[in-house]
């Protein structure tokens, strides 16, 4: 079949139904183009054998930048999949964008790094090949390494960019590309719309072939020197304090173990086993359940569990497979069930500790201290709480992802950051990183367990005193998958439809204010819309009558999915018992919910 004969065929299709009009429409660019020619013959032998489910699949749409930058399905054709091609054009459009912008005043470099996913050094290496004909020098992690080190990697070596090969806690069919800028943080506003726009229009990529470039200098392997001074920086953030504590490490197939495990050896932690059945780096990531390595998964711990009880340790510890993501699990009490801890737990946890430790417990920040922590727009409000108790500030008017909090940590001043945070088990401490960091979470965690143990307490019965402290909060997700080519449109129709008619009522409370911050008007039932001051993006929040009760919507910046963001709350002083105020408020999201699913 040539070339015309293959185009008739994909008419002939999308005239029976067969595929999409963006399915067409990017299928014809891919046969006629001179920027596709090398993917002919593998759409052309799709075409003959009539794949046309396959090819409505990955051709459908042009895979975009999201919060966390390219990610998707690996194939190897097609505009909406993970290719040569589709990651080729994202290094030459990060290329293209920076040499026209000039995001550092030295020699143009670029740190890239990768994950243990299928593809991941292929694609790495594709990214140097490309930065150095274009005239970057690129200094290669070469071996299994985390996202927050390829964030130091950039600002250790003033790099002008970066690009970190992993799809996180995707399934093993996935990879991506997520793209930095000099400050050592994910792309912001200006600059990811004129990257995104340059990957849009690439045409013909450059590259010089790896081997040659490393030979020429080009490209320079320093791992070695990216991990001594990397681990310096995340132990810099401890101090002493116990250290009798029984510890159980998953890098659930990732990259972690090379960064958690002698981190917490060099911070006194000297108990720490690797969980074996998941210390092989294995984009198939076997042992976890469903192949999906997501420490917010509670499933994924079930056997690192069983090893505990077996072992008489006190703390497990599991990251995603590119270690910028913590879990956490614990015992209830000493002798009880274990439990995990969902990332706003985690976070309440270590944010009181931080500034415990700094402050002193039931001390206050003197006079004039502008010391801050931050946090999402959907990450528990038990943040600011904690932090208002001691006298610190919190910038929480953010939308999701951790671009935004690196990027009030430049605006803010990161002399006076104290911790940052976000719902999906994403932490950093210290001005050495831009980017959430699961192993200094992992170092400050095993400290402040420790901590408890000494004092006869597990983190769990820490968790429950600062509930009487600042309220009980209990949070919770609902996500709605719509993937295919009418995906977008379902997610497009559903926020379309919270915007212009709110549920008037969710779980018997009613909705007292409608928050839309892809306009930034808000509304009440039966009063006129005004405008307010937030940040700008495709979230509607919804508050209820209960206070501190409300939900937010939002796509998913990464995935085919909406999220349902849920917040209950009972203030301290209405708590008398504790558990039936965490099962009330367990059953209260729930049912939020469910009513939100059904809207």
């Amino acid at each position: 079949m040539n070339t015309d004969t293959a185009l008739a065929q994909v008419a002939a299709a999308r005239a029976a139904g067969k595929i999409t009009d963006g399915a067409e429409k990017n299928l014809r660019a891919w046969l006629t183009e001179p920027r596709y020619a090398d993917y002919v013959p593998q759409v052309i032998e799709h075409v003959t054998a009539e794949k046309w489910a396959t090819l409505d699949d990955v051709f459908w749409t042009v895979i975009p930048f999201g919060t966390g930058g390219r990610r998707g399905k690996m194939y190897p054709i097609g505009s909406n999949a993970i290719n040569d091609r589709t990651i080729g054009e994202s290094a030459q459009g990060l290329a293209e964008y920076v040499l026209e912008h000039g995001a550092a005043s030295g020699p143009l470099a670029c740190a890239i790094a990768y994950d243990t996913r299928h593809r991941s050094r292929d694609f790495a290496e594709l990214c140097a090949e490309i930065m150095v004909a274009n005239g970057f020098t690129v200094y290669f992690l070469d071996g299994y390494r985390s996202t927050p080190e390829l964030s130091f990697a950039v600002r250790m070596k003033r790099c002008s960019c970066g690009i970190m090969v992993t799809a996180s806690h995707n399934p093993p069919s996935d990879n991506a590309v997520k793209a930095y800028w000099s400050t050592g943080g994910q792309l912001l506003p200006p600059h990811d719309k004129g990257v995104i726009d340059r990957v849009m229009s690439a045409q013909a990529i450059q590259r010089v072939p790896f081997a040659q470039a490393v030979a020429d200098r080009k490209v320079i392997l320093c791992q070695d020197e990216v991990d001594a001074a990397y681990q310096q920086n995340v132990v810099g953030q401890s101090v002493a304090g116990p250290r009798d504590l029984k510890v159980i490490y998953s890098p659930m197939h990732g990259v972690g173990a090379a960064s958690v495990m002698p981190v917490l050896k060099s911070a006194g932690f000297a108990d720490v086993e690797l969980f074996a059945p998941h210390a092989e780096p294995n984009g198939d990531f076997p042992n976890v359940p469903g192949h999906v390595s997501n420490p917010e998964n509670p499933a994924t711990f079930d056997a690192m569990i069983e090893r505990a009880k077996v072992t008489g340790a006190d703390l497990i510890l599991s990251t995603d497979p590119d270690a910028d993501r913590l879990g956490c699990a614990a015992p209830l009490a000493k002798g009880k069930p274990w439990k995990t801890f969902t990332g706003n737990q985690i976070a309440a946890l270590l944010v009181d500790y931080l500034l415990e430790r700094k402050f002193g417990r039931g001390k206050r920040a003197p006079a004039g201290c502008k010391d801050y922590v931050v946090k999402t727009l959907v990450t528990t409000e038990m943040i600011r709480r904690i932090a208002d108790s001691y006298g610190v500030r919190t910038c929480g008017d953010l939308q999701v992802g951790f671009k935004y909090i690196a990027g009030t940590m430049d605006a803010e001043g990161p002399e006076s950051f104290v911790f940052g945070c976000e719902e999906s088990h994403g932490y950093l401490v210290g001005q050495y990183a831009r980017d959430k960091d699961a192993t200094v979470a992992a170092l400050l965690l095993a400290e402040l367990a420790a901590k408890c143990k000494a004092a006869g307490q597990t983190l769990h019965e820490k968790l429950d005193s600062l509930y009487w402290q600042h309220g009980c909060h209990i949070e919770s997700q609902v996500n709605l998958t719509m993937p295919g080519s009418d995906g977008m449109e379902k997610m497009r129709r559903l926020m379309e439809g919270l915007r212009t008619a709110p549920p008037r009522e969710l779980a018997g409370f009613k909705v007292t204010r409608s928050r839309d911050y892809q306009n930034l008007v808000e509304s009440t039932p039966g009063g006129a819309a005004k405008p307010f001051t937030g940040p700008k993006g495709d979230m509607v929040i919804l508050d209820l009558a209960a206070e501190g009760n409300y939900v937010a919507v939002r796509p998913s910046g990464t995935e085919p999915k909406v999220k349902f963001y849920l917040f209950g709350y009972e203030p301290a002083e209405q708590l008398h018992d504790l558990e039936a105020t965490k099962a009330e408020l367990s059953e209260r999201v729930k049912r939020i919910g469910a009513d939100l699913s059904k809207a």
